[in-house]
């Protein structure tokens, strides 16, 4: 999920964590859960300092190691221990408890949008992506504000509205499991341009009644659609190139890192005065007409690199970017 996202889910856990005695009764224990839950839920994330290492370490990262199942109980137990440290006076396992569930849920959540996590490592280095939630849901984020506004108002107690919040955000999300599995059974059959042997996958928006569609069939080309409204569209079709150019691209650590994370990579070869311009898209993202998560290598006539860069960029900002690097 987005930062707001995760942001709000520990202090969502954070309220939910006063349903327990020990935290609910110390003068400090929901300033000391609070502080334990918000950590708890955005350490995971803590991969992204990696940016300033360079692009390509953050992407081929980012959601993986720090996600996995060793992280999640090292980090309950750095922020268990340095909260505790902080306020002695509360049992560490009643702190411990809470930590680890929102390091949890952090974790939890990220498998269920299309980015997902390598949560199984160190015993599979493979990514999961359950494409249910999007990255950022609107009802998720305005069901945790919602609490928290009744809390902070005095409205209601902690006690009585996180509970009721955890159970109605359970039965959304299994509500979206169920309708993701229903639809991923019936679009296939629906599809009047689809052949025995194409692959689909669903993609969860914005949306609650619009998801992305990526069709891969067997000639290896890519459709790329939306289910709207229990109407089918498709709007683009990808047939990925086959040149040295793309062999040799592959030699680079940018997009080394970009076949790393994405199941749908496609690549098209520019010829050009000067070389080959090779563009990786990422099928998975289409925005305004354009698929902005990229990996891109000039080479020269020799297949020699000359450039790269990989990342989210729209087309314009990328050809500026591209342009300022050669010149």
């Amino acid at each position: 999920m987005d930062t707001g996202t995760h942001f709000v889910f520990g202090l969502g856990l954070g309220g939910l964590a006063l349903i327990d005695p020990e935290i609910a009764s110390h003068t400090y224990g929901p300033v000391a859960i609070l502080i334990g839950t918000i950590a708890g839920s955005n350490a995971p994330d803590l991969d992204g300092l990696l940016r300033f290492k360079s692009n390509a370490d953050y992407i081929k990262n980012h959601r993986g190691l720090s996600h996995s199942f060793p992280a999640i109980v090292g980090w309950a137990a750095l922020i268990t221990t340095a909260v505790h440290l902080l306020f002695r006076e509360i049992p560490w396992w009643h702190i411990g408890f809470w930590v680890l569930l929102a390091v949890i849920v952090h974790v939890l959540s990220d498998l269920f949008n299309s980015y997902g996590t390598q949560a199984f490592r160190p015993v599979n280095r493979q990514w999961v992506a359950w494409n249910i939630i999007h990255i950022f849901d609107p009802f998720i984020f305005s069901a945790h504000l919602l609490a928290i506004l009744l809390w902070l108002s005095g409205i209601a107690t902690p006690q009585a509205v996180f509970p009721v919040l955890y159970v109605l955000l359970a039965v959304y999300y299994g509500w979206r499991t169920l309708v993701h599995r229903r639809l991923s059974r019936q679009i296939p059959k629906q599809d009047p341009d689809g052949r025995h042997g194409d692959r689909y996958t669903l993609l969860p928006t914005i949306s609650l009644y619009r998801w992305n569609l990526v069709r891969l069939s067997t000639d290896c080309t890519f459709g790329v659609g939306e289910w709207d409204h229990g109407k089918l569209r498709w709007v683009d079709v990808l047939k990925c190139d086959e040149h040295p150019a793309i062999d040799a691209s592959k030699q680079s650590a940018d997009v080394q890192a970009f076949l790393s994370v994405t199941p749908f990579p496609c690549g098209h070869v520019k010829q050009q005065s000067w070389g080959f311009e090779v563009r990786w898209v990422d099928i998975r993202y289409r925005y305004r007409r354009q698929y902005p998560f990229v990996a891109v290598v000039l080479m020269d006539l020799s297949f020699a690199p000359l450039q790269s860069y990989v990342g989210w960029l729209s087309d314009e900002r990328l050809e500026k970017r591209l342009r300022m690097n050669t010149y």
